[in-house]
């Protein structure tokens, strides 16, 4: 196999990795919208947006990333085609369930709280299909990471402040708190934790490849065809 084939095959999978990892991720947040428990913090903040200025939930998340991914930006964050591969579509397939109603909504307070945490977990699996494809984190962890490194605090004060001051502003806009709010925010790591643990995926062996990376490679691969053709006319006219 050539080398551009090569490629070709390493890039339909990668982008199908991470069609499959946002799809999951979406599928989750349904599942835990529509156990009518209360919303996740960035959620409660989507639906605030969403019920302000009448524009759907994923219309809202969409919004919401495309500024983290400018805030990041200034932050020094890097930023990869699965960073803009996450916006874009998780706030899509998040419309799509909701619309058709694909993912049911039960009465049984047993089954919603089944359901929010099954969703919890299904988050875990689709974070691990999309990160591991190496092509840059959500632009929510990637505020965590570029805060925590421009204030030198710890993940976990970083990562709590972002969460309360998110949720405080999603309340305010109207977004739902309830009971789910509070388990979603303490536990949603542990079963991110477990779904990697169960697909024996280690986060910390993946090195992410920025948009800035790949176009250096493109220009160079370019380059370097170019001059074999050149090397050849030359050789050809000898």
């Amino acid at each position: 196999m050539t080398q551009m084939g090569m490629i070709i095959k390493y890039a339909i999978r990668t982008a199908a990795n991470a069609f499959i990892g946002v799809t999951l991720y979406a599928v989750g947040i349904v599942m835990t919208i529509n156990a009518n428990l209360g919303m996740a913090p960035w959620d409660m903040l989507h639906q605030g947006l969403a019920n302000k200025f009448n524009i759907t939930f994923g219309v809202a998340s969409i919004y919401v990333g495309i500024l983290l991914l400018v805030i990041n930006t200034f932050l020094g964050e890097k930023v990869g085609w699965g960073t803009v591969f996450n916006i874009i579509c998780i706030g899509l397939i998040v419309d799509f369930i909701r619309h058709y109603h694909l993912i049911p909504i039960f009465d049984n307070i047993l089954l919603r709280l089944i359901s929010m945490l099954f969703g919890l977990f299904v988050i875990g699996v689709g974070s691990r299909f999309y990160l591991s494809v190496g092509l840059g984190a959500g632009p929510r962890d990637g505020l965590m990471v570029g805060l925590t490194k421009k204030t030198k605090k710890s993940v976990r004060l970083i990562r709590n402040s972002i969460e309360m001051a998110v949720a405080t502003i999603g309340y305010l806009l109207g977004g739902p708190l309830g009971i789910g709010t509070v388990i979603m925010a303490t536990t949603t790591g542990f079963f991110v934790q477990f779904a990697f643990t169960l697909f024996r995926f280690d986060v910390k062996k993946i090195r992410h490849r920025s948009i800035d990376m790949d176009i250096k490679f493109l220009y160079k691969l370019i380059q370097e065809k170019l001059n074999k053709k050149e090397n050849n006319e030359i050789d050809e006219s000898e």
